[in-house]
């Protein structure tokens, strides 16, 4: 594997179409500094996760638009970031704002209702995993519903931690496009 240590964050992104090891090293760089930032701004250390996922997945799908003219690589990436966290907080809103404007409180629900929604919930997660390619299922499956670790979910799937994050990130990009693809 070639050497990154000296390459600069901005011709690490530059080099990322054509050499994805680069990416890999930004993402090695940067993926402490990200997790310690959304840890931060969010209730538990598992939305930080998704958060920090979020943001790469992000900004590998945009690291073509990246312009160093218009600013550092790492001001970029959290900018990535705070945009995502921003979105989260938005959608929350959003949800309580119809709610008021409806008159309706938020619903609360007992532990009967708890468990008939987690069997009709563990129905339709079924039917999404299927659709994702096996390793990102398995992945999803390992660290959302068995609740694995990464070192334990790399171990599971004889694979690095950094892999076994990609593959539960992109299944979650692609269970997440599933989801609003079955709403519409």
């Amino acid at each position: 594997m070639r050497s990154y240590e000296r390459v600069s964050d901005e011709e690490l992104l530059r080099r990322t179409p054509r050499e994805p090891a680069a990416f890999d090293a930004f993402y090695l760089r940067h993926e402490r500094l990200v997790l310690g930032w959304a840890r931060r701004r969010t209730p538990s250390p598992e939305v930080a996760v998704d958060l920090a996922g979020e943001t790469f997945v992000a900004a590998l799908a945009s690291v073509r638009r990246f312009d160093p003219a218009r600013g550092a690589a790492l001001s970029w990436l959290l900018g990535i970031a705070q945009h995502k966290l921003m979105r989260s907080y938005e959608r929350g809103r959003v949800e309580a704002k119809a709610r008021k404007r409806l008159g309706t409180p938020r619903v609360e629900i007992d532990d009967e209702g708890l468990e008939r929604v987690d069997q009709l919930g563990a129905c339709l997660v079924e039917e999404w995993l299927a659709q994702l390619p096996g390793d990102q299922a398995r992945a999803v499956r390992a660290r959302v519903i068995d609740e694995l670790s990464y070192p334990e979910l790399a171990e599971r799937l004889q694979c690095s931690p950094l892999v076994a994050r990609k593959r539960v990130s992109r299944g979650l990009t692609s269970l997440r496009t599933l989801v609003e693809t079955d709403d519409a």
